[in-house]
């Protein structure tokens, strides 16, 4: 199973929750609600069809500096369409290294972003672009159209007056939980977060990224940034994303070293009889309640009610601003995954990344 909500970030330095060997463990049930607000956009991607045990991401599309092509939600759609199947694909994937497909899968989004073909499936997806006008721009410019070409490693190759095409200004937040077995892998780039309950306490499994933590600030500094007013560069208040290209600029670093970069996170703990449920939401959740508030009011309805789909729609109501001033007035995305009972299996050995902490014991967000 996969779960994401994408909004950039990588491995975080975060806690591990108290180890308890577990058994297979499936999830069960897997809804999410969304409630669009004003400039920002989450967008659930559908499931992969390369593996039944892997659900698709969620995008959190972040809107940048104004941009010709990239604005609203298409950096979102981009990843809701394209990020799920590049983990899938990397070869890392097939031999069990989630860790690393993921992270790989991440910092190819800006790549197939850029150039022609990057600029053709951008402006299809945010409707810039009409079906006829992209299908003479296929059939001039390249030898396939979009929707028949999904070989992304020719993308670069692709010609046509977008080539130099060097990616969208705006961007979007990434955070993806994958189970398997008994293991849950996290990857997050930005604010979105996760969050698993363990016996009822809440246990962050993601960081959000933002440009004050010591690790983020050093790494701007040293590519040539500087950070204003908790904005990088006086304007993203994230330091890491897919997408927002602007920062990604200096051709002398890789990467993972830039002002802003999409290398995400990840951390991967061992799941144990004792987790009860994850949760995958954006920061529209985060600034209005903490980890452990949202955990005991899921805990406090998710008996009470028929679906999993209720238990998220009562928290979007409950963060939802009453008037347009104050917390509670950007979009909401919420990602809940209930486990079932473990089925007998024996326990697999995780390398552990990183340790967490209760979030009580931890500073919140939200």
């Amino acid at each position: 199973m996969m779960a994401a909500a994408v909004s950039a970030r990588s491995g975080p330095e975060g806690h591990e929750p108290p180890g308890c060997g577990r058994s297979l463990v499936e999830a069960a049930r897997r809804p999410r609600s969304a409630l669009w607000r004003g400039r920002r956009q989450k967008t659930p991607t559908p499931p992969p069809g390369g593996d039944a045990g892997v659900k698709g991401p969620e995008v959190e599309e972040r809107r940048g500096a104004p941009a010709a092509l990239a604005k609203g939600k298409v950096v979102a759609k981009f990843c809701a369409k394209f990020l799920h199947t590049q983990v899938l694909k990397n070869e890392a994937y097939s031999s069990g290294d989630i860790s690393t497909s993921v992270q790989k899968a991440f910092l190819r989004m800006d790549g197939m972003m850029q150039g022609q073909r990057g600029w053709r499936e951008l402006a299809v997806l945010g409707d810039k672009i009409n079906k006829f006008t992209g299908m003479i721009e296929g059939f001039i410019w390249s030898p396939r159209g979009s929707d028949s070409n999904n070989n992304t490693d020719d993308w670069a190759a692709e010609e046509g007056p977008h080539a130099d095409f060097s990616g969208p200004t705006s961007g979007c937040t990434a955070c993806v939980a994958i189970v398997r077995y008994n293991q849950l892998v996290v990857a997050n780039a930005g604010d979105s977060r996760c969050v698993i309950s363990r016996k009822g306490q809440a246990y962050n499994l993601s960081r959000d990224h933002k440009p004050e933590l010591e690790v983020e600030r050093e790494r701007i500094l040293r590519a040539g940034g500087f950070i204003h007013g908790g904005r990088i560069n006086g304007s993203l208040n994230l330091a890491r994303a897919i997408g927002d290209m602007e920062f990604k600029q200096n051709k002398f670093l890789p990467a993972e070293k830039q002002i802003v970069t999409a290398n995400p996170d990840v951390n991967i703990v061992e799941l144990c009889d004792d987790d009860d449920f994850i949760v995958v939401a954006c920061d529209g959740i985060w600034d209005c309640m903490s980890s452990q508030q949202l955990v005991d009011f899921v805990h406090e309805h998710i008996n009470k009610e028929t679906s999993l789909s209720v238990v998220c729609e009562k928290v979007l109501d409950r963060c939802l601003a009453p008037t347009t001033l104050g917390e509670g007035c950007d979009n909401m995305t919420m990602i809940l995954v209930q486990f079932k009972k473990p089925i007998s299996s024996k326990a697999v050995a995780v390398d552990r990344s990183t340790d967490n902490v209760p979030e009580s014991e931890t500073q919140s967000a939200g």
